[in-house]
């Protein structure tokens, strides 16, 4: 870490717009409350999302939710639906949500280097008459997140194009350790043998991702 007296601080957002200037007028006019068939359609075609709450003392979560195409339900104009998957229920997300209704979405469609987000209030759902329609592979999901939508627009795809994230040729998982060995690693206390971690991310981990009841 450098010493403090080398950090050059940004203070204030009129220093901010010295250093960047202001935004295009396009991009500065892109924000919409209401849903487009634009939207609708990216929607229908994204199978990943990622979700950004803050709690009431103000520190942050992200987290991923993936499912089919379309896993995003629109229930009108200017309110949608995200169902809740099996993980590790450790729910930092949600438990910030009860707190501080104010969430941030961010949608992928593979190969895309584009983005849709989405600002808004959001509910923590236990049931409601669709929660059938979110049924995957006979699982129904046991909570849903249901978000009243501020702004909607679109991300330039430049972050995407600099990192050739869907560039194949980039691609190298095998640079880093399998994460049944990260997990030993950085948990040196958890009480799973390499063994049993090998086993629990092996194979069979995809046949769990839609639990039964």
């Amino acid at each position: 870490m450098p010493r403090t007296t080398d950090l050059v601080e940004v203070t204030s957002e009129a220093e901010l717009r010295e250093l960047l200037g202001v935004p295009s007028q396009r991009a500065a006019t892109k924000v919409r409350p209401v849903l487009h068939e634009r939207d609708r359609e990216w929607l229908a075609a994204s199978p990943f999302c990622l979700i950004g709450t803050a709690a009431a003392d103000g520190s942050c979560d992200v987290s991923p939710k993936g499912d089919p195409p379309g896993f995003t339900k629109v229930l009108d104009g200017s309110t949608i639906v995200l169902p809740d998957r099996a993980g590790n229920n450790r729910a930092d997300g949600f438990a910030n949500l009860l707190r501080n209704p104010h969430v941030g979405l961010l949608f992928l469609v593979p190969g895309r280097p584009d983005t849709l987000r989405i600002n808004g209030r959001a509910r923590l759902l236990r049931d409601a008459p669709f929660f059938g329609d979110m049924t995957v592979k006979g699982s129904r999901p046991k909570l849903a997140l249901l978000v009243e939508i501020e702004e909607i627009f679109y991300h330039c795809p430049k972050a995407f194009l600099r990192a050739k994230l869907w560039d194949a040729d980039t691609w190298d998982p095998r640079a880093l350790p399998s994460t049944a060995r990260i997990v030993k690693s950085v948990q040196a206390d958890t009480e799973e043998t390499m063994a049993e971690l090998e086993r629990h991310y092996g194979a069979s981990y995809a046949d769990r991702l839609y639990p039964q009841g």
